[in-house]
């Protein structure tokens, strides 16, 4: 497996990396802001302010703009830990800014919301925290710490102790939801990517078997011409080396090792040529085919089939994604039963149906409305866990993103109470999944079925 691939799916990959730039650009257009704010509120207010002070600290970040800009390349990619100054000299030199005009009388103040809110989509949970944490204590340090703002007639514009209070709880309140707020949201997007991804690697990884079976057919063609070549050579030296037995027994060897090649081939080519009764296969056999990874887990798989209408087996695309997410689901279920194994095929003039259950504890049912989202492990919460690896919780979630890619429908319930399970074992009392295919037509590779024999009368009659 690819270095990549793998750190992937251990869930080691940086998914929280940044480009410099923007960075950058954000900060040039924070530094704009506020010398346009510094110049409406003397041009326009006439409010004095320590403008030698101001210039220092608009000019640090200006400063470092373009020391980055020279050093470092524009498509240059900041870690968690590289990100993390950045951001903090952005919030202390804000709260600098705030301190020299009024602090928390300064309307701006609310400025330090940002980059608490932007941190979550930059860094993990640790790094959030000591942003957040940096944030609050800079807020109060403003409500107690800073030089007021004053007119031209040296008035101090200082808004009452009440409100000042008030801002600051805001703030503080604001600072603590906006960053939860924010983190769990970035937390679920990045989930979801890295669901996501996992779901397209297993994917390629089906269709790289299907497809190597076409691969194999077309070598055994190519190859049976240069094969018949060479046991036809070998065959006629045979017969000439008859007054050379050392030769002859070679030539022989030649020949009996072609067939040898011929045959191995033939069967190779047998099982993996790609042909369309074998992209169009019965749906019991694409049932078989899944489940035969976990024939031989201990577990008793159990096909049944119960046709709803007179109809024959409908005969359906061999998707990878049909055949992988049947396959994860499968292994759920022999995963977390106890003996048994159930795989149902039901189906209609309209609709297919495929029921897995199993005799195990179930699901837990304050998790049933969860079941498919990435990273769940477990049934319930005193379920044992799989008991040949720790996964990553992604089982249920591919194979209900790849079904539902073919058109499927799933459901997940329970046969009893996993509280109160029945202590005889073989009924199907565990876990309960339903795919259904509505119009069958979705996955049917025979869309226009051959009509009713009563029909055909009426036609005749006709």
């Amino acid at each position: 497996m690819p270095e990549a691939t793998s750190a992937l799916l251990s869930g080691s990959a940086p998914r929280h990396w940044i480009r410099l730039r923007t960075l950058i650009l954000l900060r040039w257009g924070a530094i704009l802001g506020q010398i346009a704010a510094i110049a409406a509120v003397y041009l326009i207010y006439d409010i004095r302010i320590p403008f030698g002070l101001c210039s220092v600290a608009i000019g640090a970040p200006i400063i470092l703009n373009l020391v980055a800009m020279a050093v470092q390349p524009e498509n240059k990619r900041l870690s968690e830990s590289q990100a993390l100054p950045m951001v903090m000299f952005d919030l202390l030199q804000l709260a600098f800014m705030l301190y020299l005009t009024g602090g928390l009388n300064n309307p701006f103040a609310m400025l330090l919301l940002a980059p608490v809110t932007i941190t979550p989509g930059m860094m993990g949970l640790r790094f959030t925290l000591v942003i957040g944490a940096t944030a609050i204590l800079l807020v109060t340090l403003l409500a107690l710490f800073n030089i007021p703002l004053t007119t031209a007639g040296g008035a101090e514009l200082v808004i009452p102790e009440t409100f000042r209070l008030g801002i600051w709880t805001a703030i503080i309140i604001a600072t603590l939801f906006m960053g939860a707020y924010s983190w769990r949201i970035s937390s679920e997007m990045l989930s979801m990517y890295d669901a996501l991804a996992a779901t397209q690697l297993a994917l390629a990884r089906e269709q790289k078997l299907t497809d190597l079976g076409g691969v194999v057919a077309a070598a055994a063609h190519e190859l049976g011409t240069p094969l018949a070549t060479i046991k036809l050579v070998s065959s006629e030296l045979v017969d000439e080396l008859a007054d050379h037995p050392e030769l002859r027994e070679d030539a022989a060897l030649i020949r009996q090792q072609a067939d040898r090649c011929r045959d191995i081939l033939r069967n190779m080519g047998r099982a993996g040529e790609d042909d369309p009764h074998l992209r169009q296969v019965p749906l019991g056999a694409v049932l078989e085919e899944a489940a035969e990874p976990h024939a031989s887990r201990g577990k008793t798989l159990h096909f049944e089939q119960f046709p709803l209408a007179r109809e024959p087996q409908p005969v359906i695309q061999r998707k990878p994604e049909l055949i992988h997410g049947l396959r994860n689901l499968i292994q759920n279920a022999v995963d977390f039963a106890d003996a048994n194994v159930w795989i149902e095929a039901r189906w209609s003039e309209t609709r297919i149906a495929v029921r897995i259950m199993d005799d195990g504890a179930g699901f837990a049912p304050a998790l049933l409305g969860r079941i498919g989202e990435p990273f769940m492990r477990g049934r319930t919460s005193g379920a044992r866990m799989r008991p040949a690896y720790d996964g990553m919780g992604l089982g249920l979630f591919i194979a209900k993103t790849l079904l539902e890619r073919t058109g499927a429908r799933l459901r997940f319930a329970n046969g009893s109470d996993p509280a109160h399970v029945s202590e005889s074992r073989g009924s199907r009392h565990g876990a309960v999944v339903e795919v259904v295919w509505s119009p069958r037509e979705r996955i049917e590779a025979r869309p226009a079925r051959h009509p009713r024999p009563h029909r055909q009368e009426n036609r005749q009659e006709s």
